[in-house]
């Protein structure tokens, strides 16, 4: 089968990313992407056929970063038409299922409708100037009508969880088959415990890491064990949002917070392999893959309680799902104190993930979408 890649920018190490580089190494698949920094995401992307594809849009970088971003892809995707032979395209993060305007045979893998579009806005509008509100509204309209169309055309949708599906359904209105990603619990290991928290994401605002800064902090403050450390290991985009919340980050940090940038695959495993418990606080995350690499490194998760993390994690038998960071604190006290039962939570993360989370297991799923769409 020939599968068609199509995704706005490879630059990050992250959930979708490693999704993408999956599917295109199972089908030898070729990546339409219009941003690709090899330095900056997975290495593996190296082997792939990666084609670089659209232009800049006219006046586009007077605009604001996201909204130059948006425009840019948006253009590119909606008005692009391949050429080659191919079963199916397969696109992945919004607007490359735009790609469906001028070529048939798309299956959408959603990882989420843009949040900053839909129930992310009000908040992410909150720090913006009235000039870049009035420049976002705008986009975000214009966004929402062309999706609309664009959507309702695709020939299939897939996503990575029912928190995911609920979003597509309210958005989109339509419905979507659940293909979790899946884990290569071979590349996981727990060595030991380094007596640190992790918490690998993103440094944006919506993973929250101050919330687990709060959380360590009196996690210190009602064990009165200063000996533990909090990681935060993650990517840092050019982004200005970004960066402003790295700063307010910054200005939170005790002696025993450590930050990590843009840690590569082999010491991010590291990391999980070493530390006590993984951290988990991204607000109504669609998937997470935190979760899955902290369960197949045999290690407790503790995440807050919403979004897929509460579809993964088995609240008491793998990790911990929580309410608030008071109630994390209070979790991170009872596993350093409790390390037999730290332990047995590992195990039974690992076995979950080994029997539930595979690649072959998402495949099973994924090709017979893939060959239906290809039918079509």
């Amino acid at each position: 089968m020939k599968v068609l890649i199509a995704q706005p920018y490879l630059n990050l190490r992250g959930g979708a990313e490693r999704v993408i580089l999956e599917i295109a190494k199972h089908y030898d698949a070729k990546v339409l992407t219009m941003e690709y920094i090899k330095n900056s995401t997975f290495p593996e992307f190296q082997d792939v056929d990666i084609e670089i594809i659209g232009k800049d849009v006219p006046l586009a970088q007077m605009l604001p970063y996201r909204a130059h971003q948006g425009l840019t892809y948006g253009y590119n995707f909606y008005n692009y038409k391949e050429t080659e032979d191919y079963d199916i395209i397969n696109s992945h993060i919004s607007p490359s299922e735009w790609i469906r305007h001028k070529n048939k045979r798309v299956l959408w893998y959603c990882h989420t409708p843009p949040r900053e579009v839909y129930d992310l806005y009000t908040e992410r509008m909150k720090n913006r100037s009235t000039s870049e509100k009035l420049i976002y509204a705008s986009f975000t309209k214009a966004y929402k009508i062309i999706s609309r169309g664009v959507v309702t055309d695709l020939e299939y949708i897939a996503t990575n969880s029912k928190n995911t599906r609920d979003r597509i359904k309210k958005y989109f209105n339509r419905d979507a088959a659940i293909v979790s990603p899946g884990i290569d619990a071979g590349e996981f290991r727990n060595s030991e415990d380094g007596k640190y928290f992790l918490y690998p994401s993103r440094i944006v605002a919506n993973k929250r890491q101050d919330y687990v800064i709060n959380a360590f902090n009196r996690f210190v403050r009602i064990s009165g064990n200063e000996n533990y450390k909090l990681v935060l290991a993650g990517s840092l985009s050019n982004n200005d949002e970004h960066h402003e919340y790295y700063k307010k980050l910054i200005k939170m940090k005790t002696r025993n917070i450590l930050f990590k940038l843009n840690v590569g695959d082999k010491e991010l495993k590291n990391l999980y392999s070493n530390a006590t418990a993984v951290l988990f606080a991204a607000i109504n995350e669609d998937f997470g893959i935190v979760p899955l690499e902290a369960m197949a490194s045999s290690k407790p998760i503790i995440s807050v309680n919403e979004g897929g993390p509460r579809e993964t994690i088995v609240n008491g038998i793998t990790g911990y799902t929580v309410d608030s960071y008071e109630e994390m604190a209070d979790r991170m006290k009872f596993i350093v104190e409790h390390p037999s039962i730290a332990e047995e939570m590992g195990r039974q993360g690992r076995k979950r993930i080994e029997n539930n989370f595979s690649w072959k297991v998402f495949f099973k799923k994924f090709d017979a979408l893939a060959r239906k769409v290809a039918d079509m």
